[in-house]
C-alpha cells in the first residue's frame, strides 16, 4: 500500500516566501501524487486562516509541477500581489498502464484534466476530479490560511490551458477568472485532443468529448459572468499545425454575453516557456484584479 501520509518533500525561500513540493496518496488517481506550492509572504509569516488567494497553475504535455515552478517566473509577481500558486502534476504516475508510457501525448504526462470511462484508463486517469475537487480538500486540510473555496483563480499552458478554460466554463461561479498560454482551444477538432478522447472516453459517443472541449462549453455558458485572457504566439508550431484553434474560441465567446475572452496575439512568439515567462506578469495582474 502506498504511503497516504501527506508530507512536504522540499522547500526553498523565494521572494520573501517559500516554494515547496509536497506529496499525498489519491484515492481518486490511485497512486502518489506530487504538486508544488508558492507560499507568498503573505501566508508564510503572518498567516489569517483562509486569507490567501489561491491561483491554479496547470502545465501542459509532458510537464511535471516543476516546470512551472522552475521556469515560469511568476514567484517574484505572485510575492508582490500575495497569491498562492499552486502546482499539479498532469497526470498519474506510476500505475503501469499497458501504453501508458509510449508517446508524449497520452498516458503519463498527458492526463489531458478529464474523467476517463474506458478501461483501464478510467481506474486511474481521472485529473478533472483531483483538480477540482482532491487536490483543493488536501489544501484546505493543511494550509488552513489558503482561502480554498471562496477566492480563487486558475491559468495554465498549452493542455494545461485547455484544463484551465474547461475548468471554469464547467464550474460556474467556482473560480474568480481564467487565463492561459497557447491553449488546446477546440481539442474535439484537433489531433491532439481526438488521440486523447478516444483513449480515455472512447468514440462511441463523440457528444460525450464535448464535456471537455472550451469552445463547446463557451457556446452554452450561462453565467455567472467571468473574464478570461488568453495569449497565443503567432510563432507557435502547434498553431500553425491546427492543434490549438484559439479562434473557435474567441468565435464561440464573442456570441456569449457572459464571457468575455480576450485573445492577444503575440507577434513572434513560440510555445516555449519563454513565452509564458515574457507574460507571466500580465497574467497575475489580470487574476489579482478578481482575487484580491
Amino acid at each position: 500500500m502506498a504511503d497516504s501520509a501527506f508530507k512536504l518533500v522540499s522547500s526553498n525561500r523565494m521572494f520573501g516566501g517559500l516554494m515547496a513540493l509536497y506529496s499525498h496518496y489519491s484515492s481518486v488517481l490511485k497512486c502518489t501524487m506530487e504538486f508544488r506550492v508558492f507560499h507568498p509572504p503573505t501566508s508564510t509569516e503572518s498567516p489569517a486562516p483562509a486569507s490567501t488567494p489561491v491561483l491554479y497553475y496547470l502545465s501542459g504535455l509532458t510537464c511535471t509541477s516543476e516546470n512551472f515552478a522552475t521556469k515560469g517566473y511568476a514567484q517574484a509577481a505572485a510575492a508582490k500581489a500575495g497569491l498562492a500558486l499552486i502546482c499539479p502534476d498532469t497526470s498519474p504516475r506510476g500505475v503501469d498502464l499497458p501504453g501508458e508510457d509510449e508517446s508524449y501525448d497520452f498516458g503519463s504526462g498527458a492526463g489531458f484534466y478529464l474523467n476517463a470511462t474506458r478501461d483501464p484508463w478510467s481506474q486511474h486517469y481521472r485529473m478533472y476530479d483531483y483538480v477540482v475537487d482532491e487536490l483543493p480538500g488536501v489544501l484546505k486540510a493543511n494550509f488552513p490560511e489558503l482561502a480554498v473555496g471562496s477566492k480563487e483563480a486558475i491559468f495554465g499552458h498549452s493542455m494545461g490551458g485547455h484544463g484551465a478554460l474547461v475548468l471554469a466554463l464547467s464550474n460556474p461561479g467556482r473560480y474568480a477568472s481564467a487565463s492561459a498560454f497557447a491553449p488546446i482551444c477546440n481539442p474535439i477538432n484537433c489531433p491532439w485532443g481526438v488521440k486523447a478522447f478516444t483513449g480515455y472516453l472512447g468514440d462511441d459517443d463523440k457528444t460525450a468529448w464535448e464535456a471537455y472541449d472550451a469552445s463547446v462549453l463557451a457556446r452554452s455558458y450561462a453565467g455567472p459572468k467571468i473574464d478570461v485572457l488568453v495569449d497565443q504566439g503567432t510563432d507557435d508550431q502547434f498553431l500553425k499545425e491546427h492543434q490549438l484553434l484559439p479562434e473557435t474560441l474567441a468565435a464561440a465567446a464573442a456570441a456569449n454575453d457572459q464571457l468575455d475572452v480576450e485573445l492577444r496575439m503575440q507577434d513572434g512568439y513560440d510555445h516555449s516557456y519563454y513565452f509564458i515567462a515574457t507574460f507571466v506578469e500580465d497574467h497575475i495582474a489580470f487574476h489579482a484584479k478578481y482575487l484580491l
